[in-house]
């Protein structure tokens, strides 16, 4: 008898019209290069002018021990030379969202409560929206609250931090907008 229903099944779904096709995947959307040169930029300039509270850390070499992927940073692999940016920029804006997304919740932060920077967040929300890959506005993350000593010292690298980001990151956005 299984052998029997085996056989109607398999002519029952022999004679079912095929699924319907997936459909096709959306195109992907191309940044607005031009607009993302232009915040990068901007957002490069503003780092100029952040100062340091405490003159005696901006001299500092530290030593970083940090995880082997965080902060984000752009790296060879991700695709963020100007060829491949023309065919395919997936892998380069995520990476670049990631970052923006990581910096813009550490400027809300409390490392930066004594020291608040409302443009340079304004500019990362900003340029948040160009790379957006049509998901709406990403959510902050809070980060884990930082000791009161520790602050100044946190505040310092993650500026250090960001200005290194911000410097690549104009590289790859001035040489897309072309």
């Amino acid at each position: 008898m299984a052998p029997l229903r085996r056989l109607c099944l398999w002519l029952l779904l022999a004679l079912l019209p095929p699924p319907p096709a997936a459909p096709a995947p959306a195109p992907l959307r191309r940044p607005d290069w031009a607009a993302c040169r232009v915040l990068s930029r901007e957002l490069s300039r503003l780092l100029g002018t952040v100062r340091e509270p405490h003159p005696v850390l901006e001299g500092m070499q530290l030593l970083e021990e940090e995880p082997q992927n965080w902060p984000p940073r752009i790296r060879c692999s991700d695709a963020c030379d100007p060829l491949t940016l023309e065919s395919n920029h997936t892998r380069c804006l995520h990476r670049i969202r990631q970052a923006l997304q990581h910096y813009r919740d550490l400027l809300g932060s409390d490392i930066f409560r004594d020291q608040p920077q409302p443009q340079l967040e304004t500019t990362m929300e900003q340029l948040l929206r160009h790379v957006q890959d049509g998901h709406g506005r990403p959510p902050r993350h809070p980060l884990a609250p930082t000791k009161v000593w520790e602050q100044p010292l946190q505040r310092h690298l993650a500026l250090k931090r960001l200005r290194s980001f911000a410097a690549v990151m104009s590289r790859v956005f001035n040489h897309s907008a072309r």
